[in-house]
């Protein structure tokens, strides 16, 4: 490969990259700023849910609707759309001071967001030589743990002295950077490449994911990213406000879990390493079970250096899975339905996300444990695992369509 393709290469990571890395620290800072909230708004459980489920409900409407519009427009647009909209989104809701305004804005954020994200994975999976598209996929995703560090480190040293609302303007940034990406993001050569007349409608994409042809990796798809989203939201978004309840101080646990944060490096490149090598079932059978039982572990640790090791564990497995998923995703369809394949498996996803938030708080409110809530997350993910198993098939060193 000459030299100048491999700058290329390093230019998309980079480009899709950064707003991968800006939207996690939107993400990430969330879930600081719903602790904060609870002591400044005095915060029900119940409403401390509703932050972040309105987050996801954005979430799969902008999967929805941008993955179908990537199909029509292109990848690039839609990819600057989204990353404009959730930044505007966050940025207002800096200003807000009542509950209902806030969660307002986070819908447009998260419709940004869930938009963005598997827009972005489909743009440089198509992008990459087959050979490298696993790995440069998850590398991608792996700005994510930037984002989440960044977001830990903002949030332990601006929220306490400044406010929540300095950490969401900081968030707000990207609006500058998104000016750029319209100027060096090049399309994707596949949807380029695609005649006119051979594009299909929304509503003929949406049959065709559940025709004979894809309907077991469209059925397959589907449950994992529910129970992949509904996990990972219900657990993350509410990390700092369990360690509040395991009677860590606010400013102690924004300093466990950004340590616990570290770990989320690791984990995706070690499955960057693996899932050239072993393959995209490999590593999502093996992390998302890793995923499972660190999540017990945590949910039933009785001591700090416990609580901390399941927690540095439960990023590594849960992150390099998110990592495999993204790249798995996109292979499953050819190019004239893959935004819509991999945004409508987003958007399925986030409803678990919807529910994950809202289940923890339903429960804190009635009484139940920690160990008990963190049970029913190992479950699901279990369940994530079984299905890549039995229904998934392995698509490494697969053209794509």
């Amino acid at each position: 490969m000459n030299n100048k393709k491999e700058i290329s290469e390093r230019k998309l990571l980079g480009v899709a990259g950064m707003g991968w890395m800006f939207d996690a620290m939107d993400v990430g800072m969330l879930s600081f700023i719903i602790a904060a909230l609870k002591l400044e708004w005095d915060l029900t459980p119940g409403q401390m849910g509703w932050i972040g489920s309105i987050n996801s409900i954005g979430m799969a409407v902008g999967a929805l609707v941008f993955g179908l519009m990537a199909d029509r427009i292109g990848r690039k647009h839609v990819f600057i759309i989204t990353l404009l909209l959730f930044t505007v989104g966050s940025g207002a809701s800096a200003f807000t001071s009542t509950l209902s305004v806030f969660l307002v804005l986070r819908f447009f954020v998260g419709a940004g967001l869930g938009g963005e994200l598997p827009v972005a994975s489909t743009l440089v999976s198509e992008s990459v030589p087959v050979e490298k598209r696993g790995r440069i996929v998850v590398l991608l995703e792996s700005f994510w743990a930037g984002g989440w560090l960044i977001a830990a480190v903002i949030s332990y040293f601006v929220i306490p002295r400044y406010g929540w609302q300095a950490a969401l303007l900081i968030s707000a940034l990207p609006a500058i950077y998104a000016l750029f990406l319209r100027i060096g993001l090049p399309d994707s050569p596949r949807f380029s490449a695609i005649k006119e007349e051979k594009k299909i409608s929304a509503l003929q994409s949406m049959k065709k994911l559940w025709s004979k042809e894809y309907s077991r990796q469209t059925a397959m798809l589907w449950i994992v990213w529910f129970c992949v989203v509904f996990s990972y939201y219900g657990m993350f978004l509410w990390l700092p406000s369990v360690m509040v309840m395991k009677g860590f101080s606010l400013i102690k646990s924004f300093e466990y879990v950004l340590i616990m944060t570290l770990a989320q490096l690791p984990g995706y490149f070690t499955a960057a390493w693996c899932i050239e090598r072993f393959g995209r079932k490999f590593v999502l059978v093996v992390y998302l079970t890793g995923t499972a039982v660190s999540a017990y572990l945590f949910g039933s640790a009785e001591t700090t250096a416990m609580l901390m090791t399941a927690g540095i564990l439960l990023s590594f497995f849960n992150l390099g899975a998110w990592g495999g998923l993204y790249a798995y995703t996109p292979e499953q369809y050819p190019t004239i339905i893959r935004g819509t394949g991999t945004g409508m498996a987003a958007s399925f996803g986030r409803i678990g996300g919807v529910l994950g938030p809202l289940l923890v708080g339903y429960l804190v409110a009635q009484n139940i444990s920690i160990s008990t809530i963190f049970t029913c997350f190992c479950i699901s993910v279990l369940i994530g695992a079984c299905t890549v198993l039995f229904l998934g098939t392995e698509t490494k060193s697969k053209e794509l369509l």
